[in-house]
């Protein structure tokens, strides 16, 4: 391949949705544009820095199903979040670890076993413009990643230059990668509109066990399962509708937690709109908000009250657990 060739990939088939995604856009969100980027961005990094690439790097992001891909150059790729074994011409490979593929040869995965996510990094990152900052897809909004939306059969993407910096075999251990497990906790702080639920439903809420519905997407996750919420009652105030968990229109803070009527929670996430006129009873802490895009619909979670100082504890240990990765693959 001469030095003028672009690098590309060619997308055989996309899989269920497979999408672009970096770290996102941070700073637009007061406009109404959301961050985008990565749903568990701790796979993501690990899966850039395995190949040499910077933490931040556009990688694809495959759900539930993955993609079919032939390369027409030889590349480094590593494959983490999900298990969803990856393979070269058949055979499999390991996740979160680096390996080769040549050029004419096809990547394809197998079944999933655990988690929702896989993200895919290749030496040079996908090199897709820049949007705002970012080459992160907002599909919703048709902004960034290729063409704005969900890989088709027959995309040719563009790679970037390789750093050098990664080598075959790098891997991730174990103690490194978040756990996916069949029932998860998610931490959350009370606040914002909490005086509007009753103190009855406060109990129930973290009482009850929940499970992810089918309606879960970037924009946010539904759960199922638990009690109906009580709100203290009140006149509804001008501007808010007439159901007791509407409000006048609020912004929505990432990791919120709405409960429209009182029924069925829901989290928002990356790609979630920044306002609305749903009550949020509070927001998932930052350092859990990877875990849920691993979540599968049906999966068993229960919600855990805590406090502002253990929010920040957890950021702090999700900070040391994202420095101890970079030490461990640093090249």
């Amino acid at each position: 391949m001469s030095a003028s060739t672009t690098a590309t990939i060619e997308i055989l088939k996309p899989g269920l949705s497979t999408q672009v995604q970096d770290l996102g856009r941070p700073g637009y969100y007061h406009l109404g544009l959301p961050i985008s980027g990565a749903m568990d961005r701790h796979a993501l990094v690990a899966a850039n820095r395995l190949v040499g690439n910077e933490a931040g790097a556009a990688a694809l992001e495959a759900v539930f199903m993955g993609p079919e891909i032939r390369f027409g150059v030889d590349a480094l790729v590593a494959v983490t979040g999900a298990a969803m074994p990856p393979k070269v011409d058949g055979v499999e490979q390991p996740g979160w670890m680096a390996f080769p593929v040549k050029a004419g040869q096809v990547l394809s995965f197998g079944f999933l076993k655990a988690g929702a996510r896989a993200y895919i990094a290749i030496s040079g990152g996908i090199d897709v413009p820049l949007v705002l900052g970012s080459r992160s897809t907002y599909a919703l909004g048709g902004l960034g990643g290729f063409e704005g939306r969900p890989l088709k059969a027959g995309d040719t993407l563009a790679l970037g230059k390789p750093t050098g910096a990664g080598h075959e075999g790098a891997s991730v251990a174990e103690a490194l990668r978040r756990p996916i497990g069949a029932s998860q906790t998610l931490r959350v702080l009370p606040g914002l509109y909490w005086h509007r639920v009753t103190e009855g439903s406060k109990g129930t809420f973290f009482e009850d066990e929940w499970k992810v519905a089918p309606e879960a997407d970037r924009i946010g996750y539904r759960f199922r399962g638990g009690r109906k919420l009580e709100f203290e009652p009140r006149e509804q105030p001008f501007g808010a509708g007439s159901d007791p968990s509407n409000i006048v229109d609020s912004c929505y803070p990432y990791g919120s937690v709405q409960v429209p009527g009182g029924m069925e929670p829901i989290v928002l996430h990356r790609d979630a709109v920044s306002g609305g006129g749903y009550f949020m009873l509070g927001t998932v802490i930052s350092a859990d908000m990877d875990l849920i895009g691993q979540f599968q619909p049906h999966q068993a979670v229960r919600f855990e009250s805590v406090t502002m100082e253990t929010a920040l504890a957890a950021r702090r240990d999700a900070s040391r657990l994202a420095d101890a990765l970079e030490n461990a693959v640093r090249h």
